[in-house]
């Protein structure tokens, strides 16, 4: 059976210690769940979870403009959230075998877009020229053209990118690359959830890629969370991007599961 709610506190409630479970599978609802109780605002919030004989087996949640979130969770529960949503599901991002079910229901999507999962194991410093720091104020305007450019490079809702850049700065989650005095990459670092954190997005602009500079600020965000902030660094990849995903690996992510993010609307 599933239940829904619009108060944070009332998901985090029941929820959370469900989630807490598998806090690498689940590092975006945790994620979103941490974001919201530090005061990211949400516009019609709504927040699920699904009980077989009064335990909590799965959860949902949807914070417009971003897509439906499925918690890892068994697949017996997508019909019935389905049905719960009135089969109106715009977007909606989770674990493959959860995502194909949705489609099993509802039919194709239109967009269909293949994600992996990686958690760090033993990190590989890449030797690139640079070096990384945290992103400060002065490199606000910077940071916000290329929040812009990642976003519509990968044609996904990212927000308004100065407002998510302002709160992103000011919880010191924004680092870059420098070569030459100049930043060359984007790194961002969620905040810890579950004692996980997550890197993403990263950006190089055009001009300055394949040079190993995405490799190099992903390393020095990661080394950052591990020794500053989390137990467990995870990042995503476009697995239809098969240099992102060979960068990653190359400086010690490893698969964990696959996820696809579908769209119908």
């Amino acid at each position: 059976m599933w239940t829904f709610t619009s108060d944070t506190e009332e998901y985090a409630a029941v929820a959370e210690p469900y989630l807490l479970g598998d806090p690498v599978g689940n590092t975006v609802p945790l994620t979103v769940l941490a974001n919201l109780r530090a005061g990211m605002p949400a516009k019609d919030p709504r927040f699920g979870w699904w009980t077989v004989d009064g335990v909590v087996r799965g959860a949902a949640f949807h914070t417009p403009p971003y897509p439906i979130g499925l918690a890892v969770m068994p697949v017996e529960a997508v019909p019935s959230l389905v049905e719960a949503l009135g089969r109106d599901i715009p977007a909606l991002v989770g674990q493959v075998e959860l995502t194909d079910e949705v489609a099993r229901l509802l039919g194709p999507p239109i967009r269909v877009i293949s994600e992996r999962l990686y958690r760090l194991g033993t990190l590989a410093v890449p030797d690139v020229p640079g070096w990384g720091r945290p992103a400060v104020p002065a490199d606000y305007p910077l940071l916000v053209s290329w929040y812009q450019a990642f976003s519509d490079e990968v044609a996904l809702p990212e927000g308004d990118a100065a407002e998510r850049v302002a709160q992103r700065l000011a919880a010191r989650e924004l680092f870059v690359w420098e070569a030459d005095g100049v930043p060359v990459s984007l790194a961002a670092l969620s905040p810890a959830a579950g004692g996980v954190c997550r890197i993403g997005p990263v950006y190089t602009p055009p001009s300055c890629r394949k040079r190993g500079y995405a490799a190099a600020v992903t390393a020095y965000a990661s080394q950052t969370g591990l020794a500053e902030r989390c137990d467990q660094v995870v990042l995503f990849t476009d697995l239809d991007n098969p240099t992102s995903n060979a960068i990653y690996q190359a400086i010690g992510y490893e698969p964990v599961s696959d996820y696809a993010h579908i769209t119908y609307a």
